[in-house]
Formats: structure tokens, sequence, C-alpha cells
């Protein structure tokens, strides 16, 4: 199966790309990120999101909000915040979250 990414967003809207530093199978985390996988697709103004892990460690997800407000209510999203709490005790060596709003995007795909 080919990996699909998230493309045609018409902007602007905003991104949340977590950054982060984890071994490679911490106990529950599959499950957990499954769970909040489910949810932000629930989110009114979720938009989509793409992650990337490398052998090493450092994984990527960028997630898209239609609005500032939509990032915010995932932000304080009670099941997602307890989430987090449980990923900087148990899961986590590192992390670093950038909020950006995107003014122009494109995208290509081969036929």
């Amino acid at each position: 199966m080919t990996p699909k990414l998230v493309a045609d967003i018409e902007p602007p809207y905003y991104t949340a790309v977590f950054t982060s530093v984890r071994p490679d199978a911490p106990e529950d985390y599959a499950e957990t990120a499954a769970r909040m996988d489910e949810l932000a697709r629930e989110m009114p103004g979720f938009l989509g999101h793409e992650s990337a892990r490398t052998p090493g460690g450092i994984g990527i997800t960028v997630a898209y909000f239609r609005d500032l407000e939509s990032l915010d209510a995932w932000r304080v999203h009670s099941e997602h915040r307890a989430a987090k709490a449980h990923g900087r005790e148990h899961w986590y060596d590192s992390y670093s979250v950038h909020i950006g709003k995107v003014e122009r995007s494109y995208s290509f795909e081969r036929e």
C-alpha cells in the first residue's frame, strides 16, 4: 500500500509539528496513538496528519487544522491532555511542538 499524503488543503490553515525522541516500541504506545488518531478525526476543523519515524527513534507528526480554534480545542481535549502527560512520564526522551500558519501550499503526485 502506498502511503497517502495530506494534500489539496486550501490555505490558510494551521499546522502543529510534533517532533520527538522515544524508544522504538514503548508499552501501550500503539494503542494510545490509535485512540488519538480516532479522536483527532472527530474534531471539528481537523484536516489530517502525517507521521514518520527514523530507526534511531526520531519521530515527526504534522497535524493540520482549519484554524487556531480547532487546534486549541485539540490541545486541551481531556484524553489528548492525559496522553501527553503519560507520554512525558513514560515514552518520550524529549519532544518539541511548533505551531505554524500555512499561507501557501502545493503538491505533486505521480500518475
